[in-house]
């Protein structure tokens, strides 16, 4: 897993509800923990693109329903800037469901858009999706 070049403002809270990018089965999915957060007095974690955090799956086919599952931010509706100077922003959160121990994609395919940053950081990701911004 590699540094992410771009300076990523953490615009994703606990609780928030997320869209499941992927076919996995999951549609939605709520943010419970972020994985590898050190931790503050008093501070709730907060996660951006290309972190991996841990939702239980709401909305769903049955099989997914009420699991706890690893996920990577790749979309969020709060801008962040890149190296170039551009700020990037998408309509909506999104993540995509994960393996806990090798990060590689549950899925087969991801048809709608996912960040740049995240494919610096899981290249297996990008190898699925179908357009990178």
């Amino acid at each position: 897993m590699k540094a992410v070049s771009s300076k990523i403002t953490k615009g994703i809270n606990l609780g928030t509800m997320l869209n499941c990018a992927d076919n996995t089965g999951a549609k939605k999915m709520k943010l419970i923990a972020v994985r590898g957060y050190g931790g503050r007095l008093n501070k709730l974690p907060r996660a951006g693109v290309g972190d991996i955090i841990i939702c239980t799956v709401k909305k769903g086919n049955e099989k997914m329903k009420k699991q706890v599952v690893y996920a990577v931010v790749v979309r969020q509706k709060k801008e962040y800037r890149r190296a170039s100077g551009e700020r990037i922003k998408f309509e909506d959160n999104a993540a995509v469901v994960v393996n806990q121990k090798t990060f590689e994609p549950q899925g087969t395919e991801i048809r709608s858009a996912i960040a740049k940053e995240v494919v610096e950081r899981f290249s297996s990701i990008g190898k699925i999706a179908s357009i990178v911004v």
